[in-house]
C-alpha cells in the first residue's frame, strides 16, 4: 500500500461521520411512520422540510442503517 494512501485513510478515521445528521433525520422519519416509507417518500418529506438531499444518498444511508420499507399485501380481487 502506498504511503500516501495509508495516511489518507488514517486522516479519514479521525474525522466525524459527515452523514450523522442525515442518519438521525432519516431514522426519525422512518420510525415516525412505522417503517411504511421508502427512500423515495422519505426524500420527498425531507425536501418538503427544505433540505436539499438526493434520493441516492437517502437510499445509501437507509441501507447502512438496515431500514427497509414494509410493503403491505394487496387485497385479493377476483
Amino acid at each position: 500500500m502506498p504511503k500516501s494512501t495509508y495516511y489518507d485513510i488514517i486522516k479519514k478515521w479521525n474525522q466525524p461521520n459527515p452523514d450523522r445528521k442525515w442518519k438521525r433525520r432519516i431514522n426519525f422519519i422512518y420510525h415516525k411512520h412505522s417503517g411504511r416509507l421508502g427512500y423515495r417518500r422519505i426524500t420527498d418529506v425531507l425536501q418538503e422540510k427544505g433540505y436539499d438531499v438526493n434520493k441516492k444518498k437517502v437510499l445509501r444511508i437507509m441501507r447502512e442503517l438496515g431500514l427497509k420499507c414494509i410493503v403491505r399485501m394487496k387485497k385479493y380481487k377476483s
